[in-house]
């Protein structure tokens, strides 16, 4: 690894300062949709189209993040530590994906340097998720697509 190395190839998740470490979230809201757990069927884990309340579904971040644990006391607090016990992030996270030996998608915003690539590309629940405040039951709003690596088209080059 060569010095000028961006920080997620050249720290492991453990090292990484809290700013590195937030700077992770691409931002595309697919964590915080609702998941069930079926217990009569092995623990089956199914996604939800459905998004936490706080979700705010066209900037895809969480409206209140500093107290969102006072409003939503499920919502997981993301550690190094706690990712090695999740098994539900998708595929196209970043902390999963650095945590299993893969770099960053080429939509992350540490890649693109736009903030919006996981918007345009089509990768974030923008447009593709309701609110839970109007979804009614869970069981009603079940998808696969959270759950899969997502497969944009990545933007021709202009010539």
């Amino acid at each position: 690894m060569t010095d000028d190395a961006p920080f997620w190839k050249s720290k492991s998740l453990d090292e990484m300062s809290d700013a590195e470490w937030e700077s992770l979230c691409d931002g595309c809201g697919r964590c915080c949709l609702h998941k069930l757990i079926y217990e009569d069927a092995n623990d089956q884990l199914v996604h939800t189209n459905v998004a936490c309340r706080l979700l705010d579904l066209e900037s895809c971040q969480c409206s209140n993040y500093p107290q969102r644990q006072k409003f939503v006391p499920d919502c997981v607090s993301l550690t190094p530590t706690a990712l090695r016990d999740i098994n539900w992030l998708p595929p196209s996270c970043a902390y999963r994906r650095l945590e299993e030996g893969k770099d960053l998608a080429w939509w992350h915003p540490l890649v693109s340097g736009d903030p919006n690539t996981v918007h345009t590309s089509g990768v974030s629940v923008r447009g593709r998720a309701i609110g839970e405040r109007v979804a009614g039951p869970l069981d009603h709003h079940i998808v696969d697509w959270p759950g899969t690596m997502p497969r944009p088209a990545k933007p021709r080059k202009r010539t």
